[in-house]
């Protein structure tokens, strides 16, 4: 991950083991509607892992519930449901994506996994193919897509790092949507990037929200104004 140059490889392992842990527990972390001021409004459905789902965090911190902030702020017609959970690979999107898509009949769809399939070493092919699933599902459901782009520490290699960067560049132009390239960028690529991270040095801590809200908010916002 080109942005976290100064994060050690050990930390993203010893994550590992407890992401799993989460996520065969089923943890949510915050798979929770942000409360509507109108449930009737259009749905902007939230499909991530713990980056979005406030692992650590008190709830209502996280970039999702800030962007829902920022949406009843500029009295845009919408509304934020979260449906991130702590731990989740693409694999595990692609299984949920149906009936989230019929359960909320999402206008805007945010796609923020691949990070975990990463540190679990799965092949790059199997995130690419699920995310192009997830993507292509989405706007078959008649749903705008805009997805959240990762990358590793060139410590992983810098050829798998170039690799691993262009799945969502891929994606994006292959399913003709919209893409942040990099989701944690003025968070993992500062000048002391564990400044913002929590303590296990993977998990942006409540600083970082704000900027992780505002690197995704105004692209989402482009979509929206399009429909």
């Amino acid at each position: 991950m080109e942005g976290l140059l100064k994060l050690k490889r050990r930390h993203f392992n010893a994550l590992v083991s407890s992401l799993c842990a989460l996520a065969a527990a089923g943890s949510l972390g915050s798979a929770l509607a942000q409360a509507p001021a109108n449930a009737a409004a259009p749905v902007i459905l939230v499909v991530g892992d713990s980056l979005s789902a406030e692992y650590g965090l008190k709830r209502g911190t996280g970039w999702v519930a800030l962007m829902a902030a920022s949406v009843a702020k500029e009295k845009v017609k919408a509304r934020v449901v979260n449906a991130s959970i702590s731990g989740d690979t693409t694999s595990g999107g692609r299984s949920r994506i149906a009936a989230l898509l019929a359960q909320h009949k999402p206008k805007w769809v945010v796609i923020e996994l691949g990070g975990n399939d990463a540190l679990r070493g799965l092949p790059l092919n199997m995130t690419r193919d699920n995310l192009a699933t997830m993507t292509s599902l989405s706007r078959e459901a008649g749903a705008q897509v805009l997805l959240l782009g990762m990358e590793m520490p060139p410590n992983y290699g810098a050829k798998y790092a170039q690799e691993f960067r262009e799945v969502f560049t891929t994606v994006a132009k292959a399913e003709k949507t919209e893409l942040v390239p990099f989701f944690l960028k003025g968070v993992a690529d500062t000048t002391d990037p564990t400044a913002l991270f929590q303590n296990d040095r993977i998990h942006p801590n409540e600083r970082a929200q704000p900027t992780m809200r505002d690197n995704v908010w105004p692209e989402l916002r482009k979509l929206i104004a399009r429909r």
